[in-house]
């Protein structure tokens, strides 16, 4: 008797049956630690992610982040728009020295994590490219807790100003090091000087097309928000996939978006951005993919490097806004919780390691082997320092504990 028709053992499960396990295991560890930890769902997605990837449970390959980059550069992409979205050029205009403050933030934490890894040993390169990426605080982390507690103020407002800021600079920074590395490997110099050019100019074109492209149709479809929902996703869809197929950075795209939107819309026809639902499945995925992605296995040998990364990186930061926070307006004793609240690393610096690793095999794996495993740390506790800070200065609305 013939049964053909039944499924090979063990079945072969395929991408919308993990689209569905990823988030509800996402769901459920969000819930879990917010319930009984009080710390941010966000905790709990990575360490569902964790608990499915190759390094616990290897429910999920050590390739599944790379598999799902699709969704991954979706979901970085709302967010970053949304970021650049709240790039004010007129606050920046009114209060130069806030803009002073947030470039200062973003060069004296390169600088730091330079020199820390330099006095590690580290070739100048390898120590230079992972401080461009530990420069960029975690657009989707410091997004989401603000969400989630509902924060507005002063702190709320600067942290995520400066979030916009130093990932763009990070971007910037990584391109600029890009004709070293091409040097290095033996490439033309043609090739080293024409390729940053390209990659900034042509992610800034974009960019600038699809934000004159979302204000026109805007104003073309009216102020539905249903409408206008649909919209804003499709154009950075759209932008997304220009970005990754013309091989520009999806992140300097999506910030240009964003800000150009915001700052071009003289006659306001976008509505107040909300992704709702449906953006949250995204970044429920981009966290637990982000999580299973985690190498815990280089950080006993590359701890003493890592700690010095973390720390440096703190006191960059940190004496930044402390030289330039009173003279940009940041109220007393603010500073410290800015700092703090500008600590995640998330699935963005992974991204660029990636990125990286995918043009220099050889030098990504050495670079992952610092920058993951600092990673792999502030991924844990970066929303619960950005919640501590938030919840400190007194932004978190109230209600939003039992939400």
């Amino acid at each position: 008797m013939s049964l053909g028709f039944l499924p090979q053992l063990p079945p072969v499960f395929g991408q919308p049956a993990l689209f569905g396990a990823l988030l509800l295991a996402g769901l459920l560890g969000g819930e879990l630690v917010r319930r009984l930890l009080g710390l941010p769902r966000i905790t709990g997605y990575v360490l569902a992610g964790v608990l499915l990837g190759p390094q616990v449970s290897g429910l999920l390959a050590p390739g599944a982040l790379g598999e799902a980059r699709v969704l991954i550069d979706l979901s970085l992409g709302l967010i970053v728009f949304e970021l650049g979205h709240r790039l004010d050029v007129q606050w920046l205009r009114r209060n130069r020295w806030l803009f002073v403050a947030a470039l200062a933030e973003s060069a004296f934490c390169f600088g730091a994590v330079l020199a820390a890894l330099l006095a590690f040993g580290f070739q100048p390169l390898l120590a230079a490219t992972a401080a461009a990426i530990g420069t960029a605080t975690s657009p989707a982390v410091v997004l989401l807790v603000a969400h989630e507690l509902r924060a507005a103020g002063q702190v709320t407002e600067r942290m995520l100003l400066f979030t916009a800021v130093n990932c763009g600079l990070a971007y910037v920074a990584l391109t600029l090091l890009l004709p070293f590395l091409h040097l290095e490997h033996a490439m033309s110099w043609h090739e080293a000087a024409l390729h940053p050019l390209y990659i900034l100019g042509g992610s800034a074109l974009v960019g600038f097309v699809a934000s004159l492209a979302l204000l026109w149709l805007a104003d073309w479809v009216g102020k539905r928000e249903d409408r206008q929902f649909i919209l804003l996703v499709a154009l950075v869809v759209l932008a997304v996939g220009a970005a990754r197929s013309l091989n520009l950075s999806v992140v300097v795209t999506l910030i240009t978006l964003g800000m150009l939107a915001r700052n071009f819309d003289y006659e306001q026809v976008l509505l107040p951005l909300r992704f709702g639902y449906g953006g949250q499945l995204f970044f429920v995925i981009l966290f637990v993919l982000t999580g299973a992605s985690l190498e815990f296995t280089a950080l006993p040998a590359v701890a003493a490097a890592v700690v010095a990364f973390i720390v440096a990186r703190y006191l960059g930061k940190s004496l930044a806004i402390l030289a330039f926070g009173r003279l940009s307006g940041v109220r007393s004793g603010s500073a410290g919780l800015l700092s703090l609240a500008l600590q995640p690393m998330s699935g963005l610096a992974v991204v660029m390691v990636l990125d990286t690793a995918a043009m220099y095999p050889a030098f990504g794996g050495d670079l992952g082997a610092v920058v993951l495993s600092a990673v792999a740390v502030l991924e844990i506790l970066g929303p619960i320092a950005t919640q501590f800070a938030l919840k400190r200065a007194g932004e978190a609305d109230p209600a939003a504990g039992s939400a």
